[in-house]
């Protein structure tokens, strides 16, 4: 029984070793095209977007500046420029959704803010923070293509 204690300890901890210290096959052309560092990151910029100043209740100019957000977004992520998007819960700082901009710098991602007709109306406004993540981020939406199955 010892003996089989003492084998199973050291296949299991071989196989932990094994697999703390395995790296998966770095791909230096990949980390290269997406600007990747030596850690597989890059800069973006994290807008936060909030509640403007502009608190018309008018649903046919919302629903028009709101259309026109949608497309904006659509358009941004094509062309590779914003990799993440999304709406945030309610919340008590009337936050309303993040955009992860494909930029390393805040004046490139204000320039693409201003290209939004929800920006530009004032219904929305943005909070912009240099953020440093995963550089595989613009990748991963190729994947979300294939498990959509509505599009907004």
């Amino acid at each position: 029984m010892k003996k089989f204690i003492v084998l199973t300890l050291l296949v299991f901890g071989g196989i932990y070793a094994s697999a703390q210290s395995a790296k998966p096959a770095y791909d230096a052309a990949l980390a290269k095209s997406l600007g990747a560092d030596e850690y597989g990151m890059k800069m973006y910029v994290l807008a936060i977007l909030k509640s403007g100043t502009n608190k018309t209740d008018n649903k046919a100019v919302l629903d028009s500046l709101f259309r026109g957000h949608m497309a904006n977004i659509g358009r941004l992520a094509a062309n590779g420029k914003l990799v993440v998007a999304g709406p945030i819960e309610k919340n008590d700082k009337a936050y309303r959704g993040i955009f992860i901009f494909n930029v390393k710098t805040i004046a490139e991602a204000n320039a693409l803010l201003v290209t939004d007709p929800a920006i530009n109306g004032k219904v929305l406004d943005a909070e912009l923070y240099q953020w440093y993540g995963s550089a595989a981020l613009p990748v991963y939406l190729d994947t979300h293509k294939k498990i959509e199955k509505t599009q907004h």
